[in-house]
């Protein structure tokens, strides 16, 4: 059910039955050595895998979010917290128009979720809506795998290196890279925050061992699939 397989025929007869759908939001940010769409591409997967199985629509992904701290660092591409907000009420105006009542953002951007408070806001003026916002990796189930795997799991790190979110020919460094306090990127410019991170991991390993990552992916996609079930 990805919508970008569909027609619009095929959508009209899915909301004769059901009023689900799911937006991904990603962002386009540095990802040290890996992709700089990795976050719109675990979005999107998770929201893809979660929902094969329930027929629900997935929406594209939204490729861009809020991330001006990463703004040095080539390739990064912020939105306006304004800018953010209008093209997410204008998504919600274009689906709530056709039909669609029940709606769950699969956020893989730790920058976007302060967009949720000023989002809500559009659906308490929609009583007949219901809205979710779920921060796939750091539900709590996914979270806490993630915690026992390795506790220093951090962005750009190796909670972040799945198969599909590397670089081919591209090799991680070996070690693991001492991480960072919250504090020292407090009010920094995009220009210090680079000068503080190098190469833009936070702190720890770069990678783990690929059935380490798949068994957090399962997990992942099993929670996220609750989810958009129980809207």
């Amino acid at each position: 059910m990805n919508l970008r397989e569909m027609n619009w025929m095929q959508v009209e007869a899915y909301l004769e039955e059901d009023d689900r759908i799911v937006v991904p939001l990603g962002s386009t940010e540095q990802h040290a050595y890996l992709s700089l769409f990795t976050d719109a591409i675990l979005a999107e997967r998770v929201a893809l895998e979660a929902c094969a199985p329930l027929g629900v629509p997935v929406c594209p992904v939204v490729p861009y979010g809020m991330t001006p701290r990463f703004l040095a660092y080539p390739g990064t591409i912020s939105l306006r917290s304004e800018t953010y907000l209008a093209l997410l009420e204008d998504l919600l105006a274009s689906l709530h128009g056709q039909g669609f009542r029940r709606f769950v953002f699969v956020n893989g951007h730790g920058g976007n979720s302060p967009i949720w408070p000023a989002l809500s806001l559009w659906f308490e003026e929609k009583p007949d809506c219901r809205a979710l916002f779920h921060d796939w990796w750091r539900s709590s189930e996914t979270w806490r795998l993630v915690m026992e795997t390795d506790p220093v799991a951090m962005h750009a790190s190796w909670m972040e290196n799945f198969p599909w979110t590397r670089i081919a020919g591209i090799a991680q460094p070996d070690g693991e890279k001492p991480a960072i306090r919250p504090e020292q990127l407090h009010d920094a410019t995009p220009e210090m925050a680079r000068d503080c991170l190098g190469d833009g991991n936070f702190g720890g390993r770069y990678e783990r061992a690929d059935a380490e990552m798949h068994a957090i992916w399962s997990v992942a996609v099993e929670e996220t699939r609750r989810i958009v079930a129980a809207v």
